[in-house]
């Protein structure tokens, strides 16, 4: 391996320099994911960290150490929102004017929130590295400084002070388990942990829509993919950054995909058995761990990245959730079109236990015979059995069904 270009003295040297700015996030044990890997795993929560991720870290860290000179151009960063956070407070700390592009369609509370840091939002593209791309354009246009959101020593180095109280809180950890977009936080915490304990097995987890790094690592340099949609915006990165790279390339052990109902699955045990608000890009390792529980070496700690989320988006990721959880389930329905058959439906299904949420009743439409009406039905269930028992229930009663 070359000579690296952020060290871990220069991690260390972080952690000073955020002493005061970033808060040392707590580590939880999750009793649901300890039963499921059959050893103990822990929660590393920067959810709960200041500015709603791990991202103010790195930011702080490479804003801090700019010149005064440098500060009084002003600085400008690209984000689909947890970076653009971290800069916008970073630079209202060190008093910087600071300007961020974010992809059109990038979540609003996390656009909101940036403005009200005091950073000025400008919308480009439709993915961070079009973003990227006009945040450069920007620099050299204007002379401001560009904060890379992952691409730069300091960025690492400050990423990194995860990994350090990681091992701190946890020393027995054998797995870390973390999310990978551009590859700072993974890049950093690696670095930081196999200085201290080059045994401990460090795992990257990226969305399979958007996951730039399998085929780098396969190839030996970054890769440019195209980056499907994904929930996990967060981490939907195109290419890796060229700092990260190596160092994940020499000290991450694997890096595995996770798909998007792994994601909301993940999301909703967080929510509803650890009571953690947590971004889909910030539950990847929790949705490895529920993909492949017997693949990691206990004690894990997961980390959670993020909690940056809409609540729209999270309202929808929950539901995603729950159909994949099973205590979800929406069809259409064919019926005689009869006085009392609505009713009698909705009977027949308070009699199986299984919750209506919404009902949506056709008469008239193409598919459907003058004698038909079709329903369109949203139902809450008790899991994965109590849903094959109301469909099959309502099969023998000679209903028509329909997945759609």
């Amino acid at each position: 391996m070359a000579v690296p270009q952020v060290t871990y003295d220069d991690v260390v040297a972080a952690r000073e320099l955020l002493k005061g700015v970033a808060a040392q996030t707590p580590v939880v044990h999750s009793r649901v994911l300890s039963e499921t890997v059959g050893g103990s795993v822990h929660l590393k929560c920067e959810n709960l960290q200041r500015a709603g991720s791990f991202k103010v870290r790195g930011a702080y860290v490479r804003i801090a150490r700019l010149s005064e000179e440098e500060r009084s151009r002003g600085v400008v960063a690209a984000s689909a929102g947890n970076h653009a956070q971290g800069v916008a407070l970073g630079s209202a700390l060190v008093g910087a004017k600071a300007t961020v592009y974010m992809p059109h369609g990038a979540p609003l509370p996390k656009v909101e929130a940036t403005r009200a840091y005091g950073a000025d939002v400008v919308f480009a593209g439709h993915t961070v590295d079009v973003a990227l791309q006009a945040a450069r354009e920007h620099a050299d246009k204007t002379g401001a400084v560009f904060i890379h959101p992952f691409d730069h020593p300091d960025v690492v180095a400050g990423q990194g002070t995860v990994g350090l109280e990681i091992v701190e809180q946890l020393p027995d950890a054998a797995t870390i388990v973390l999310p990978i977009g551009g590859g700072g936080l993974a890049a950093g915490v690696a670095l930081a942990v196999k200085s201290l304990r080059p045994g401990i097995r460090v795992v990257g987890v990226q969305a399979e829509r958007a996951a730039a790094y399998p085929e780098s690592l396969a190839a030996g340099h970054p890769v440019m993919v195209e980056p499907a949609s994904t929930m996990a915006d967060g981490i939907a990165v195109g290419r890796p950054g060229e700092l990260p790279f190596e160092l994940i390339h020499y000290l991450v052990d694997s890096v595995v995909t996770v798909s998007e109902e792994s994601l909301s699955r993940a999301l909703l045990l967080c929510l509803e058995r650890s009571k953690l608000v947590v971004e889909p890009a910030g539950v990847a390792g929790v949705a490895a761990l529920l993909d492949q529980p017997h693949a990691f070496e206990p004690p894990v700690v997961a980390v959670l990245s993020g909690g940056n989320i809409d609540p729209l988006l999270l309202a929808r990721v929950l539901r995603h959730g729950l159909a994949a959880a099973g205590r979800y389930l929406a069809f259409r329905i064919r019926l005689t079109d009869r006085p009392g058959a609505l009713a009698a439906l909705l009977g027949r299904l308070a009699e199986l236990g299984a919750n209506v949420l919404d009902v949506v009743h056709e008469r008239v439409g193409a598919r459907l015979q003058v004698e038909e009406a079709e329903v369109l039905l949203q139902l809450e269930t008790r899991g994965p059995a109590h849903c094959d028992e109301v469909l099959g229930a309502l099969r023998r009663d000679g209903y028509k069904l329909f997945f759609s």
